[in-house]
């Protein structure tokens, strides 16, 4: 089963997720503070991490920020700290969802269910989408443009794939983040715009010839 781990500096909150985690046959390793995290990724990594973002030392925004420069791994963040700032902050960074304490572990278990849905391979589509020059991997989460391997995180990738399965169609921002995060974050749309952007910069780097383009006031498109 997969391994989860969380880091919260409150021993009540990761002895809670623990405990309702391992009835979902999870297998959990808690921290409670950044920096010890860190030092765990030397030697093994997980396969989702649960990140508060108050933490001593190092915040989890920052935790964030390097587990994304170096790993593919989903992580969702479960903070006190519940303004919109923080949400989006949260979401551009590239977390795969975000819940507000105090929050209700039932929901966080489904959240967690949910990401790892999306993280299987895609089925009942093509195996590969071969738009101009650029290939889509269903099954490999894989994108490459002229045969060169494109860095995408988690949520790069299905948005990529969602737009690439239906090229030239235009989608609001609404739309991808329900399909894409698989919740309403109503307001919080900036995560789509930077989603994009980091996208966007990625292809062009590569030279791909399908563009992602903005539909003002309303949403994107793959042009190919």
């Amino acid at each position: 089963m997969a391994v989860i781990w969380v880091v919260d500096d409150e021993k009540n909150i990761r002895d809670l997720v623990r405990r309702y985690l391992e009835k979902e046959d999870y297998t959990v390793r808690t921290f409670k503070t950044a920096e010890e995290l860190e030092n765990a990724l030397v030697s093994s990594t997980p396969d989702m991490f649960i990140l508060d973002i108050m933490l001593p030392g190092a915040d989890g925004l920052t935790l964030c920020r390097k587990i994304r420069g170096e790993y593919n791994l989903p992580v969702i963040f479960v903070s006190a700290r519940g303004e919109e700032f923080d949400r989006v902050l949260g979401l551009e960074l590239g977390a795969d969802d975000y819940l507000s304490k105090p929050f209700s572990p039932r929901e966080l278990v489904l959240r967690v269910n949910t990401v790892f849905r999306r993280l299987q391979p895609i089925e009942n589509t093509a195996k590969q989408l071969v738009l101009n020059n650029v290939t889509v991997y269903s099954d490999q989460r894989k994108v490459t443009v002229n045969g060169e391997d494109v860095s995408f995180t988690g949520k790069e990738f299905e948005l990529f794939y969602f737009l690439a399965a239906s090229p030239n169609r235009p989608f609001s921002r609404q739309q991808l983040l329900e399909n894409i995060w698989g919740f309403n974050y109503e307001g919080e749309e900036r995560a789509v715009d930077d989603t994009v952007k980091r996208i966007r910069k990625k292809i062009r780097m590569k030279g791909a010839l399908p563009e992602l383009a903005t539909v003002w006031g309303y949403g994107y498109k793959l042009n190919v």
